[in-house]
């Protein structure tokens, strides 16, 4: 038979090929959520594998008609497993229990997911001291705890964890440490993501520990929109103190993974605080876009400059001022109102947000706190 008359056979059986996929296409068995937005929800941490979400709201919300719009997978459901009488969807009463369970069920109406959802009424805690660790494993998680509740800090340890690298919790980016300046400390090194990482042009993973929220399913192909800084803060930030320690790797990379000769890696950290139009807005890992410029929100920043970000061995003090930024001011009354929010970060690698660094660089860090005006 010719290869012409196949070909020509294969095309008119095509259209009736293509219906009969379409008529016996399988219901979608995706049970998940992907997100939850609410009129005042500040920040939503979703864990995907344990199927545990933090919500934070602002310490004094009103928990008893929480709002909840769920982003589920295609044509899914979801319920609460113990409904309250006054629940009335998407508003939930989470005023006697702040911790309950919902059910998503898929589009082929018997594959289902259970979920933990945790609302969490907190103000944003200014010393931190790294002593504190949530009990799960593989990886290292921080908490921030004060009077009113815990927060919980992010990093990119979730996605470290795709790459297969790590055997232990002690062989993530971001890290506790028992020597810190008082008590326990944290540590953020620069490392390699292997076979993983390379060929997407993620050679490396720098450490970094933020107060925000780390979405791992953008962590490959949207890393920048993978990490979401900042909570809301009421008062007028003037300093931010704290010690450090820090070691360069012994050869800088770029993102494929090429070496850059003559160019040595540095840490950084720093502490915005920033305009959020919205509760659910907030700045993402291309605050410094390539590095250089600023973005446009941000009102005030203490920054370590490239002068103190030293190699020292010694817990070395740092003092660094909130100095403004593009011309803005802050309006007090809408610092009053939660209208800004404070972005705290530290990494092991300045431009580790676009996979330029050194393997082995090492940022300790221990007693930080955040000096304002009331």
């Amino acid at each position: 038979m010719k290869l012409r008359n196949v070909i020509t056979g294969f095309i008119a059986f095509l259209p009736a090929m293509l219906v009969s996929c379409i008529q016996d296409e399988a219901p979608n068995v995706e049970a998940a959520i992907d997100d939850i937005k609410g009129e005042n929800i500040q920040l939503t941490s979703i864990d995907h594998i344990r199927k545990e979400i933090e919500i934070y709201v602002l310490d004094g919300a009103d928990i008893s008609q929480q709002e909840l719009n769920f982003t589920l997978a295609e044509n899914a459901t979801i319920k609460a497993d113990n409904q309250e009488s006054t629940d009335q969807p998407p508003l939930y009463d989470f005023s006697q229990n702040n911790l309950r369970r919902f059910t998503v069920t898929a589009e082929d109406g018997s594959t289902t997911a259970s979920y933990l959802i945790r609302i969490n009424k907190i103000e944003l805690p200014t010393k931190y001291s790294f002593e504190e660790l949530r009990a799960i494993t593989p990886y290292n998680v921080f908490y921030l705890t004060n009077a009113s509740g815990i927060i919980q800090w992010a990093s990119g340890n979730p996605g470290y964890e795709l790459c297969g690298m790590a055997l232990d919790e002690k062989q993530y980016p971001t890290v506790q440490v028992l020597l810190g300046k008082e008590g326990k400390g944290v540590k953020l090194t620069t490392l390699s993501t292997g076979s993983f990482g390379q060929p997407i042009g993620m050679p490396i993973a720098a450490g970094n520990l933020f107060v925000g929220s780390f979405d791992v399913q953008n962590a490959v192909l949207a890393p920048l929109e993978a990490t979401h800084f900042g909570f809301p803060f009421t008062k007028l930030p003037t300093r931010m103190t704290g010690w450090f320690k820090y070691k360069a790797g012994e050869t800088m990379t770029d993102r494929s993974g090429n070496v850059i000769p003559g160019k040595k890696d540095r840490g950084d950290f720093y502490a915005a605080l920033y305009e959020a139009p919205t509760s659910d807005f907030s700045l993402d890992g291309d605050i410094f876009p390539n590095g250089e410029s600023i973005d446009e929100h941000i009102v005030l920043m203490a920054r370590i400059p490239e002068s103190q970000m030293i190699e020292t061995d010694q817990w070395t003090y740092f003092d660094l001022e909130f100095t403004p930024q593009n011309g803005k001011t802050v309006d007090r009354e809408a610092l009053r109102n939660g209208k800004y929010k404070l972005a705290i970060v530290f990494s092991s690698s300045i431009m580790g947000a676009y996979f330029e660094g050194a393997v082995g660089s090492e940022l300790w860090i221990d007693e930080v706190e955040i000096k304002y005006e009331n």
